[in-house]
């Protein structure tokens, strides 16, 4: 599958599209200029379900799992999310804010959420992602460095990376080197 962005720069071309509340107009003069990896499963470590859907558009069950009656008032989203095989899903269009990054800071820019795009990965910290992910993500990326050159390979960073002793998603499981190897950018 090749991943392309509409004419606007707003969504990608042939995915599945699950349209969150749970995003905001960007701030006046904030350019994109960084991708975020972040980790999910819901439950913990189990994959599959509606519930990342559900999660991202304010519909969670708070009694379907005990975990659940945590972050089920939680108000975030992400732009896409890669599930297990491959699939991506959109949640929220590239030129509006997604809450995914939470209190964050890069390069001495604070709020991440600004200038950030949000790839959420389907998995977690400890177990490797799958092959598909991978490829289907740095697809994913590069498009969006097509569209936004600003978007360098060393803009590409995990929610560790911006928020860290609060975040470790992706995780150690996660092999940088190799998606970057897929980037063109090497470690």
């Amino acid at each position: 599958m090749e991943i392309e962005l509409d004419s606007e720069g707003h969504w990608l071309r042939n995915v599945r599209r699950v349209r969150s509340d749970n995003c905001d107009a960007r701030p006046e003069g904030s350019a994109i200029d960084m991708v975020v990896i972040h980790a999910i499963s819901l439950p913990p470590r189990q994959y599959g379900g509606p519930h990342i859907d559900e999660l991202f558009t304010n519909r969670l069950p708070a009694s379907a799992h005990p975990y659940f009656a945590e972050i089920a008032n939680l108000r975030v989203s992400s732009h896409l999310l890669v599930d297990r095989s491959g699939k991506i899903t959109q949640y929220v269009p590239f030129h509006l804010r997604a809450w995914h990054a939470g209190d964050s800071c890069f390069e001495g820019r604070a709020a991440c959420n600004d200038f950030s795009i949000g790839i959420e990965l389907e998995g977690c910290d400890e177990e490797p992602y799958a092959a598909a992910q991978y490829e289907v993500a740095a697809q994913a990326v590069k498009a969006l460095m097509a569209r936004w050159p600003a978007i360098a390979a060393r803009r590409v960073v995990g929610h560790c990376d911006i928020a860290p002793g609060r975040k470790t998603d992706p995780g150690p499981a996660f092999d940088w080197e190799h998606f970057r190897a897929l980037l063109g950018s090497g470690s």
